[in-house]
């Protein structure tokens, strides 16, 4: 196991090369100047040059990748182009209100959506089953800045239930949370049933019932932990998932996070900071898939055998 741990560790590095490659030359061929939008629409050519030379940016796109990530293997992510501040500082300040956010949405996700799968799965083509399925295929179907946006409406303006933006305690998570957890409980509860499908329906959960075990201990005992294998796979991507709308719910809730953050970066093109925000994001994201490996040992022994 502690092997296969640090084979996963280390198959991160090229990860994390590849989407800092990948991002850097997307950023330096989309339209803009740093410098211009640093200095404002009444600075000169000359001052703009002089700010550009300062900062690198006249330099080759090659070079300039280069030096940031001699910076980064260093542990400096550099400086944001606009605020002056380091991005490890911004982006440690901002990043606990995402992770807060992505778990909260993601235990809401597993909370509603196991339940409804289970018992979906138990009462095939019943009316639960079927209005469960409707709901789930409605929810997967809805972009997160557009069920935000209807959230707002219906709980903020119209009720005024929930504050419709920025951060003032557990109140003004509920809708951001929620907002995120619809798409993902989706996935999550269409793979529970599938999945819940195939394992009552093998010979060993027959025979348990053919020796008068209860119904419940049989889904509970013995169909559900099965099951669970492709549910947490699909947890896990989700989380990932979760952290890109993380982007959108953001910007329309006005939460603090690094999604909004990062938004902000692109549109002054702060090349650190989206270069900072996108490295945490798929740091994370592959992080929390190592987790999701390492429980499938606790869940099946049968695949802790092969990390050995």
């Amino acid at each position: 196991m502690t092997r296969y741990i640090l084979r996963r560790i280390f198959m991160m590095i090229p990860v994390m090369l590849g989407v800092t490659l990948l991002v850097f030359f997307i950023i330096s061929l989309t339209p803009g100047d740093a410098a211009s939008m640093i200095l404002g629409q009444e600075a000169t050519e000359e001052s703009i040059q002089e700010l550009r030379e300062e900062m690198g940016l006249n330099d080759p796109t090659a070079v300039q990748y280069v030096r940031y990530m001699g910076g980064l293997f260093q542990g400096d992510m550099g400086r944001s182009y606009a605020t002056g501040k380091t991005v490890s500082s911004e982006i440690a300040q901002r990043f606990p209100n995402t992770f807060v956010l992505t778990v909260s949405a993601i235990f809401l996700s597993v909370l509603i959506s196991i339940p409804i799968g289970v018992v979906s799965a138990t009462k095939q083509y019943s009316i639960f089953d079927n209005v469960g399925m409707i709901i789930a295929l409605v929810g997967i179907s809805m972009p997160s800045f557009w069920t935000g946006l209807l959230l707002i409406i219906a709980f903020s303006l119209t009720l005024g239930w929930f504050p419709s933006g920025g951060m003032e305690g557990f109140i003004s998570l509920i809708l951001p949370a929620f907002t995120l957890a619809i798409a993902s409980t989706a996935s999550i509860t269409r793979t529970t049933r599938s999945s819940m499908l195939e394992v009552i329906r093998q010979d060993y959960i027959n025979t348990a019932k053919a020796k008068g075990v209860s119904k419940n201990v049989v889904i509970r005992k013995h169909a559900l932990k099965n099951a669970l294998i492709p549910a947490i796979t699909v947890i896990g991507l989700e989380f990932g998932i979760l952290l890109g709308g993380a982007v959108l719910t953001e910007t329309v809730f006005s939460w603090p996070g690094i999604g909004r953050l990062m938004v902000e970066s692109i549109q002054r093109k702060d090349t650190p900071m989206v270069l900072g925000s996108v490295i945490v994001f798929a740091l994370a994201f592959s992080v929390v898939n190592l987790i999701i490996d390492i429980l499938y040992a606790f869940i099946d022994p049968r695949i802790k055998s092969n990390y050995s």
